[in-house]
C-alpha cells in the first residue's frame, strides 16, 4: 500500500467517526447522562448503539472470514479471553467516568474542536489519567 494512502484512510475513518458522533448526540454530555437517568430516561444514545450494531454486525459476519484485514498485515484482537480483576476494575473506573462527566474517550476527542475549557480539561485529565495507571500498574503492551 502506498505510503502516503494508509494516513489519508485512517483520517477519513476518523473524520467519519467524529461525525457519526457528533450526528448522533454523542459529544453532548447531556445526552448520555440523560440516557444513564432512569428519572428522565432519553433514548437517544440507544438509537446510536443500535445503529451501530446494524453497521457493525453484518460487516464482521463477513470480515472475520478474511485472513488479513484490507489495510494492515494482520488483525488487532485481545490475546485472552480472560475476565481479570484489572478489567472488571477499569471498566468500573471507566463507567464511573463516563457517567459523571458524560463523556467517553471517541466523543470527548471529537468534543476537542469546540475548543471549550471544559472538554480541554477532560481531555487533559483522561491523558494523566491513563499515564498514571501505566505509571502505576505498568502498561502490558
Amino acid at each position: 500500500m502506498d505510503l502516503l494512502m494508509k494516513p489519508l484512510i485512517a483520517l477519513v475513518a476518523g473524520f467519519l467517526f467524529s461525525f457519526g458522533l457528533c450526528l448522533g448526540g454523542m459529544t453532548r454530555p447531556q445526552v448520555v447522562i440523560g440516557f444513564l437517568d432512569l428519572s428522565a430516561w432519553n433514548p437517544a444514545l440507544l438509537f446510536v448503539m443500535l445503529g451501530a450494531l446494524l453497521v457493525h454486525a453484518p460487516a464482521y459476519y463477513f470480515l472475520k472470514h478474511r485472513k488479513t484485514p484490507f489495510l494492515d498485515l494482520h488483525w488487532h484482537l485481545p490475546r485472552t479471553k480472560k475476565v481479570t480483576g484489572r478489567l472488571v476494575f477499569g471498566s468500573m473506573i471507566f463507567g464511573i467516568g463516563w457517567g459523571l462527566a458524560g463523556y467517553c474517550p471517541g466523543p470527548a476527542l471529537a468534543s476537542l474542536s469546540t475548543r471549550s475549557s471544559e472538554i480541554i480539561g477532560f481531555v487533559l485529565m483522561m491523558v494523566a489519567g491513563m499515564k498514571a495507571a501505566n505509571i502505576l500498574i505498568g502498561s502490558k503492551k
